[in-house]
């Protein structure tokens, strides 16, 4: 009996683990089923997408780059096609290896290795990667004989950005470089990212940067199958790039270089306008850089060499640097005076050769002075006494205003980067400018040496010669530009920049007349007379000889017993013809001596070439001093100021 009921027991517990694990299997299938209904029905959309992004996978192609060509058709900017040496890492037998084997058949530098590097890290292990390019056609051959040795490795054809005029506008064109941290920092925050997935470069400076969104274009890809080792079997769909669009720009090829040549490697800077439209004709920065040494990476030597060296050719200096404007100040001053009411063109002033304000003596540049001046004699003769008057009855908020007015001290907005704003002065401006109060209190005494362009005033070419464009142009106001259309490749369709004046000046037209009259005058009898001699056209225009350092009280100044660095800057504006000017420009020669001495002559090929068509056969001569435009205007208490 015992052992029966043991038996039941038995069986009753074995019936009880039996049902126990009857339910911990249901359970688990159960499990099972809802995540296989989870994953196959719930989540069929979300799995399906990434089994495909796992099997698809996507290969930028990159769009070739517009064209930039001046206003005659003539090529700035372009692409070439060259041979690349580049390794699909997902093919080789050994990464490392098949490098250092490359390296015996073709040079490989050490910057190659390292953007081979940078560019494996942001790709994928199936793309192909550059590890040389722009390859010689010996470079190619050799590599052919032992290709059989290097799986993976290939020799493919890519576009290359070249500059065939080498340094002609080379500030104004730009360049393209490697893209850099900051610029994907920028790239992502305008949005750019996905189309800059293996752009490997990007516009750094001038054109090639403002407008670098227009000319990079859009990127196609292809659809790319690949296996579980990620190594590509075969191309699925391919969806072409769009090439950026072209520039046509403003710029004229052989004034720029007629411009560019004048200077005889001088350091300085012209810029012309046509005062009509605001379109940038020449746009010169003495001395200049080859753009093409950037395109690739430049070399260590290279950079070295343009960053250090003592003319500073990377710096534009025709919208950053800025100087006094000197004389060619007076003009303007002269238009202020007009159109505020301060003088009639009549009126005259008796000048001694100096002018007492308190205890100091400004001195006018001619000993003795210039006697009886009216506002016509003191543009042609430059007579400093008639404009420290002038300053001194206007004021310096009322100079500071009507200059302000013509563009002075503030960006003209030009369509490249880097232009600098200038320093039209003011009290508002000292006040902004300096920490200490015995700084930042204006003097009545700054005004009158802002009467003549010293002082505190700096401006870059591009503002004087946007000022006086204003000017000639009777108060209408264009942005100047360097870009006259923009062209898409593929449809053919031209946008045109528009020529729209963006404000306009109160300008009287008889005061704008006498000006341009008075600036003629200087060309026909003044300053400039020696530069301009048996031109075939009338211009207008006005010398300018800027400071650099003060002598001491009593010091006489000698050019030639300076260090070059040391001796004034030489300035000339002017605009041509008289009546109705198609050019305005400003020079600026560095520590070039009197302005009639340098800058005027090269604006005088500069008109010859762009009103005659007459190309000049080398650089623009130096003209001897003319009376009128000496240098040294001394103070009792300071010393040189400049003229």
């Amino acid at each position: 009996m015992s052992d029966f009921y043991q038996n039941e027991q038995d069986i009753d517990r074995f019936r009880n683990r039996t049902l126990l694990a009857g339910v911990l299997v249901l359970l688990c299938f159960l499990v099972l089923f809802a995540r296989f209904v989870y994953l196959q029905i719930l989540q069929y959309d979300y799995y399906t997408t990434r089994a495909e992004s796992n099997r698809i996978s996507l290969v930028p192609i990159m769009p070739n780059r517009g064209n930039i060509i001046d206003r005659n058709g003539v090529v700035l900017a372009r692409n070439y096609s060259a041979f690349t040496l580049e390794i699909t890492p997902a093919k080789t037998m050994g990464l490392e290896e098949t490098i250092d084997g490359l390296a015996e058949i073709v040079e490989i530098e050490l910057k190659d290795r390292r953007r081979f590097k940078r560019l494996l890290e942001e790709s994928k292990n199936f793309e192909s990667i550059p590890i040389r390019t722009r390859l010689s056609d010996e470079e190619v051959a050799r590599f052919a004989a032992h290709r059989y040795r290097f799986p993976g490795v290939e020799i493919k054809a890519r576009l290359f950005r070249q500059y065939p005029e080498n340094t002609l506008a080379a500030h104004a064109i730009g360049y393209i470089s490697r893209i850099n941290t900051k610029d994907k920092e920028n790239i992502e925050t305008d949005g750019q990212a996905a189309n800059y997935k293996g752009t490997e470069q990007i516009g750094k400076v001038g054109l090639e940067a403002h407008y670098e969104y227009e000319l990079h274009g859009t990127a196609g890809y292809e659809q790319v199958e690949v296996d579980a080792g990620g190594r590509a079997v075969r191309i699925l769909s391919q969806t072409a790039p769009t090439p950026g669009n072209n520039l046509q720009l403003t710029l004229d090829a052989t004034l720029q270089r007629v411009a560019e040549q004048a200077f005889g490697g001088r350091r300085g800077s012209l810029t012309a306008i046509d005062p009509n439209t605001g379109a940038v004709l020449a746009l010169v920065s003495s001395p200049a850089f080859d753009p093409n040494l950037f395109v690739d990476g430049i070399r260590f030597d290279d950079w070295d060499e343009l960053n250090n060296h003592a003319d500073k050719p990377l710096l534009n200096r025709a919208i950053y640097s800025t100087y006094p404007p000197g004389s060619t100040f007076k003009p303007l001053m002269a238009l202020g005076a007009l159109t505020t009411g301060k003088r009639t063109a009549a009126q005259t002033i008796a000048d001694p050769g100096y002018f007492n304000f308190g205890n100091r003596r400004f001195m006018d540049d001619k000993v003795g002075g210039h006697g009886m001046v009216d506002m016509n004699k003191s543009i042609v003769v430059s007579c400093n006494t008639y404009y420290y008057m002038l300053a001194n009855d206007m004021g310096i908020d009322t100079i500071a205003r009507f200059m302000g007015d013509l563009g002075l001290g503030r960006k003209t907005e030009i369509d490249i980067p880097g232009e600098a704003t200038g320093i039209l002065p003011s009290p508002e401006w000292k006040q902004r400018r300096f920490k200490r109060p015995e700084q930042r209190k204006w003097y009545s005494g700054e005004t009158i040496s802002v009467g003549i362009g010293q002082g505190y005033n700096a401006y870059s070419t591009l503002q004087m010669a946007h000022a006086l464009s204003n000017v000639v142009s009777y108060g209408r106001v264009f942005r100047p530009h360097l870009v006259h259309s923009i062209t898409n490749p593929t449809t053919g369709e031209v946008r045109l920049v528009e020529a729209q004046p963006i404000r306009q000046i109160a300008l009287k037209p008889e005061h704008v007349d006498f000006i341009k009259r008075a600036m003629a005058g200087v060309v026909k009898e003044g300053t400039g007379s020696r530069a301009f001699a048996g031109a075939p056209y009338e211009s207008g225009g006005k010398t300018g000889t800027a400071q650099v350092f003060s002598l001491k009280s009593g010091q006489k100044y000698v050019a030639g017993a300076l260090k070059e660095k040391l001796r004034d800057h030489s300035w000339y504006v002017a605009f041509a013809p008289v009546d109705q000017p198609k050019i305005v420009l400003a020079v600026m020669v560095e520590n070039g001596g009197f302005g009639a001495q340098s800058a005027a002559p090269i604006a005088r090929q500069v008109f010859d070439y762009y009103l005659t068509g007459k190309v000049p056969g080398g650089p623009a001569p130096e003209t001897e001093n003319v009376e009128g435009d000496a240098g040294a205007v001394i103070e009792e208490e300071d010393g040189h100021e400049g003229h």
